[in-house]
């Protein structure tokens, strides 16, 4: 049955929903055209519209519709050529306005999928129920003052994204991954940068419990999840609670609860649409999209990551795995095309997965600030390639091009690291080497062909590593024969 939980009564499935948050990437906000900068100073990026002044009219920001629709169609979903805005209303101190312009019953996105790939190597598909545009609340701050709340609205009227998922979600391993492919998605189609540590990405997640078979029971929302591992933790701990709830004789209350500290904790009972008086807003007429500028923007999208990964699987003849780790951020799938190209992909592959990743992980870098770029990594593969230096010397090399950035050629001139292919001088370190391990010889000839691999060994420790090892391992091969 995959991820259960255990009770004191017997086993329970668990039911997860995921509402993501989603900023968009725009120069301006939804309805004004005040700048979205993150990191301004406080209040520096507020309109007369973010602030509600009186008699302000909001303006849709084009841009952040065509974000929206770009990114249904990124997500197989169904786009909704008419639409409309709704006053969504509540009260927050970062609320100037008292409500929120929000979409409600006529989102501009309808049902889409997302297909996710487990540890396993199984893949599920889970449902979109829509995707709908709204404006961001402002931000309080409870740590400026010990007993004042500071109110900045440089968020207010952002644009977002909310991207609702079906309850089709049964572990935390699949929320996380569910998280994981979601953000890949929107960083490929430039419609949200997936920044979860900067608050442009965030989860609201549902979570209930119950037997296997049941209908669903009560569900809790646990707020503004920052992170892919504390949506994977706030699932299992929430989980966790509502089994003991249940199992206890007690009720699940449908409620909207925090994670801290690794528990969930409740901050307020959850509020039903109607608590909401959701209204059509007076002051922006239905938004109705021309089907030929859809399709336009559908014509331009780029290549997402299943249709990529799908690619590099038939043209390179790279596992599922190895193309799924490849595809994850499109920077890293553009530098190992870059290095695999007219070159043995697999090997391609491996140095960036390996040696690569290793070092980035290091460093603390990402690979768009790599130390060695595609071309130089890729010039490396051509000397293994051409018998200029061995696999092991380009080891070698590979960290002096990360500690310096400079070119290999350069490294294996200037520290003399060219392998030796002149047969004759290999010739002359294998027969110096038989000579002072005759005894070994001896065994070899006797039946210990295992030894063979010590008189590799060391002839190229003979030879300071640079002897060519196709050519060591044929001249040992014709000396032992002889002997």
């Amino acid at each position: 049955m995959g991820y259960a939980i255990e009770g004191s009564t017997g086993t329970w499935e668990v039911v997860v929903g995921l509402e993501v948050h989603a900023q968009v990437i725009s120069r301006a906000k939804l309805f004004s055209g005040a700048a979205t900068d993150f990191g301004a100073p406080p209040n520096s990026q507020v309109s007369f519209v973010d602030a509600a002044f009186p008699g302000m009219l909001p303006v849709i920001n084009r841009e952040c519709v065509a974000q929206a629709v770009r990114t249904g169609l990124g997500l197989n979903a169904h786009i909704n050529f008419v639409s409309r805005f709704d006053r969504k209303n509540y009260f927050y101190a970062d609320l100037p306005a008292g409500y929120q312009i929000s979409q409600y019953q006529h989102p501009i996105v309808g049902e889409g999928k997302i297909e996710i790939e487990l540890t396993d190597g199984s893949t599920r598909e889970i449902g979109i129920t829509r995707l709908h545009l709204e404006q961001d609340a402002g931000k309080s701050l409870h740590d400026q003052h010990p007993s004042k709340t500071y109110v900045d609205l440089n968020r207010s009227g952002v644009a977002l994204m909310e991207i609702v998922s079906e309850p089709d979600i049964r572990s935390p391993e699949e929320a996380g991954a569910y998280v994981r492919k979601l953000r890949t998605i929107l960083r490929y189609l430039g419609t949200c940068d997936g920044n979860m540590e900067e608050g442009s990405m965030r989860a609201d997640v549902n979570v209930s419990v119950r037997r296997h078979g049941e209908p669903y029971r009560t569900r809790c929302e646990v707020k503004n999840v920052n992170s892919v591992r504390f949506v994977m933790q706030a699932i299992e701990a929430e989980a966790k609670r509502q089994v003991e709830v249940w199992e206890s004789g007690g009720t699940v209350e449908q409620e909207t609860r925090l994670f801290e500290k690794g528990t969930t904790r409740s901050m307020r009972s959850k509020e039903d649409a109607h608590d909401y008086r959701y209204f059509p807003d007076p002051d922006l007429l239905p938004l109705v999209l021309d089907e030929a500028w859809v399709a336009e923007l559908k014509a331009k999208l780029p290549e997402l990551p299943d249709a990529k990964k799908r690619r590099f699987m038939h043209d390179y003849g790279l596992a599922a795995y190895d193309a799924g780790v490849l595809v994850a951020e499109q920077a890293t799938a553009d530098y190992f095309e870059r290095v695999a190209k007219g070159r043995d992909a697999k090997l391609a592959a491996n140095w960036v997965m390996g040696d690569l990743f290793a070092a980035l992980n290091r460093a603390g870098r990402t690979i768009v600030d790599s130390p060695v770029s595609a071309a130089a990594l890729g010039g490396l593969l051509d000397l293994m390639a051409d018998n200029t230096i061995s696999g092991r010397i380009a080891k070698d090399v590979f960290e002096a091009m990360v500690q310096t950035g400079d070119d290999p050629v350069a490294i294996i001139e200037a520290k003399g690291l060219r392998q030796v292919t002149d047969t004759g001088a290999i010739d002359a370190a294998v027969a110096s080497v038989l000579a002072a391990n005759a005894d070994k010889v001896a065994e070899y000839q006797a039946g210990r062909e295992k030894l063979f691999g010590f008189f590799v060994g060391q002839v190229m420790k003979a030879m300071a590593g640079k002897g060519n090892p196709a050519l060591v391992n044929d001249a040992l091969k014709r000396k032992l024969s002889a002997a």
